[in-house]
């Protein structure tokens, strides 16, 4: 009788289902027993010559054959370039053709900037100031772009591009005082050296940890794409920044959301002690671009015509089509990372004097000048001594000038100081009253020894 009753169970529910399946069957669309209809199975039929990739993830067409892309087997992306070493157009169609006053600023500026690195460099090594990064080498990649750019445009820095400000009349004053931390500095003294900023030269404060500027330049980038600002963004930063994962999220932000930004990578050769052999495997930077859907092109650094080129065009589509750009200008780091690193330890003495005698962008543009007749040794001379002279005025200005006062360490972070940091600032104040002598407030703006009192007053603000 069980046995009785679970066979009729089972043929209860087998029935049951048959009956859906048929219901399903009968549905616009259905497939599976479909062959039951010729005509439904001659309008399912086609040729795989006609049979094409529906995947909405890239666009492709299928192949039958097993096959991994091999990287060696694309050839690398070429370089352009518009002079020559001995500063000789090659292609008289891509001379920007720009005038003798405009070419004199980008020489000018380069040299000042090289100037004023070997000032500052031999400071640090005195004990003057506490850290500094040259731009040896690497001069033609700011000058170049600078000028390419409108004075609007914003830019995002990492910390050598120090020449894009140089180009942008940033006194030598400011970029003394900045380095020194006196009274004069924009940043009163709470940055390290070449951590430049400027809001009126539309220059974003340098931060030191790498990479964290390209996704912000996408995000001011998408800012002004909205606001119908009519500006371009550019961001620099170092082929060794271009392994952080801010790289990634910045790229893919920047073509997605089709914002008007400019990447600019110099890549030197270096991330530090890290030569471009070990950090990549594949065709520098440039070549990430078209992963990416972004427009790329990789230049001659040491070339300033081919970088001021490469950007001027590069903003204007960008602007005009709200879409980002990748340039990467290949050039040289001649000197030190930075005064914490010593290069021979890494590189030949040989390989770093081939680029600072035969391949600088300095030497390039002067050849260039020489050729025209818009430069000869006489000025050379004049202009040297001159340079020099007005960064050591600087210099010296921003040697005598006192650090700030130390209550700034407290100001402009909370528009109403919090009470937590006020107690930090009594703290200060009292420790400073009981221990002023062993402090060299006296270098400090507004000198506090004896002043504690005045000073808790004046941090109740």
């Amino acid at each position: 009788m069980a046995v009785a009753i679970g066979a009729a169970r089972v043929w209860r529910q087998s029935r049951i289902l048959g009956q859906a399946a048929l219901l399903l069957l009968r549905r616009p669309g259905a497939q599976g027993l479909a062959i039951s209809h010729p005509h439904r199975q001659q309008e399912q039929q086609f040729s795989s010559l006609d049979d094409k990739p529906q995947f909405p993830g890239a666009s492709a067409e299928f192949i039958d054959k097993l096959e991994f892309i091999q990287p060696n087997v694309i050839s690398g992306i070429p370089i352009y370039r518009v002079m020559d070493r001995q500063g000789q157009i090659i292609n008289p169609s891509e001379d920007p053709h720009l005038p003798k006053e405009k070419v004199l600023k980008f020489y000018k500026s380069m040299t000042l900037l090289n100037t004023m690195d070997r000032i500052l460099y031999e400071s640090q090594r005195q004990g003057r100031i506490s850290f500094y990064m040259t731009n040896y080498g690497e001069e033609g990649t700011h000058v170049g772009s600078a000028a390419a750019l409108d004075n609007t445009d914003l830019v995002f820095g990492q910390y050598r591009e120090a020449g894009v400000l140089m180009y942008r009349d940033y006194p030598l004053e400011l970029f003394m005082a900045q380095c020194y931390g006196n009274i004069s500095d924009l940043g009163k003294g709470r940055q390290m050296p070449v951590h430049y900023g400027c809001k009126e030269r539309h220059f974003v404060t340098i931060s030191s940890p790498l990479a964290t500027q390209i996704p912000q330049a996408v995000g001011a980038a998408y800012a002004a794409k909205r606001a119908n600002a009519n500006r371009v963004v550019i961001c620099y930063f170092g082929e060794g920044a271009a392994s952080e994962g801010d790289a990634h999220a910045g790229f893919n932000f920047a073509a997605t959301l089709e914002c008007p930004i400019i990447f600019f990578c110099r890549n030197n050769g270096y991330a530090i002690s890290t030569p471009t052999s070990e950090q990549y495997r594949g065709d520098g930077i440039a070549a990430r671009g078209p992963g990416y859907g972004i427009l790329s092109i990789r230049v001659d650094g040491n070339d300033v015509f081919a970088v001021y080129n490469a950007t001027k065009e590069a903003r204007r589509r960008a602007v005009a089509e709200n879409q980002p750009f990748l340039i990467e200008a290949m050039t040289y780091r001649i000197g030190h990372h930075s005064t914490s690193d010593d290069s021979s330890a890494y590189r030949s003495v040989d390989e770093v004097n081939y680029w600072d005698k035969q391949d600088h962008p300095i030497s390039r543009l002067r050849h260039y000048l020489l050729s025209r007749g818009w430069w000869d040794e006489e000025q050379e001379k004049a202009w040297r001594k001159q340079s020099r002279k007005k960064v050591m005025e600087a210099f010296e200005q921003a040697e005598r000038k006192p650090k700030p006062n130390p209550n700034l360490l407290f100001s402009d972070v909370y528009q109403e100081m919090p009470s937590q940091l006020r107690k930090q600032q009594e703290s200060l104040a009292r420790h400073l009253q009981t221990y002023g002598e062993h402090y060299p407030l006296e270098h400090f703006d507004k000198p506090l020894v004896g002043e504690a009192k005045e000073w808790l007053k004046l941090s109740r603000f």
